[in-house]
């Protein structure tokens, strides 16, 4: 008689599973990036649909994290920081994409300042893990972008296309980060 012993397969480690999370973040950003350039002119259904979704893509992002870093517990309360935030612009984004560009400018900008500091927080504290210098610039520029997106809204000529840009920017830190991660 022939026994069959299976062994159950090894846990993906947090590292594995940070790489794919950042892997699909660079993925995302990327098309949603292309796909908002299409459409930065105006407030129409596909541009209005794709402000509401990229927060809520945060969301989802934020909960697959928090659900992977087992162990430390810094960085658990950085992104559940972060859920807090992504959701709330979520909401804002609903209500500033009836009122205009200047709206969604001035919600996106508040977002990228609080998010990005929230980012620079949980890249430190888990520097540890390598790869995470991507992540902490990341985080700053963020900040520093949000702030130009608030000075934007006062302008007459304001344009959702800058967004695009910095969509795509924090998706290739994402992918330098997930290159970097220690194995």
């Amino acid at each position: 008689m022939e026994t069959v012993v299976s062994t159950p397969a090894p846990a993906t480690s947090p590292v594995a599973a940070l790489r794919r999370l950042y892997l699909l973040r660079f993925a995302f950003a990327a098309v949603w990036a292309g796909l908002l350039i299409t459409s930065a002119d105006t407030l129409g259904p596909l541009s209005k649909t794709l402000l509401v979704l990229y927060p809520l893509f945060d969301v989802a992002c934020a909960i697959v994290d928090v659900r992977s870093a087992r162990a430390d517990r810094g960085p658990v309360r950085g992104l559940y920081a972060n859920i807090a935030l992504s959701v709330l612009t979520t909401a804002g984004l609903i209500a500033a994409v009836s009122s205009g560009i200047p709206a969604v400018l001035r919600v996106w900008g508040a977002w990228a300042i609080t998010a990005g500091l929230v980012q620079l927080t949980v890249g430190v504290l888990r520097r540890g893990m390598g790869g995470q210098w991507p992540m902490i610039a990341s985080g700053g520029i963020s900040a520093l972008a949000g702030a130009s997106f608030l000075a934007q809204a006062a302008k007459a000529d304001a344009s959702l296309t800058n967004l695009a840009g910095y969509a795509f920017l924090g998706g290739v830190f994402f992918l330098v980060s997930a290159l970097r991660l220690r194995r």
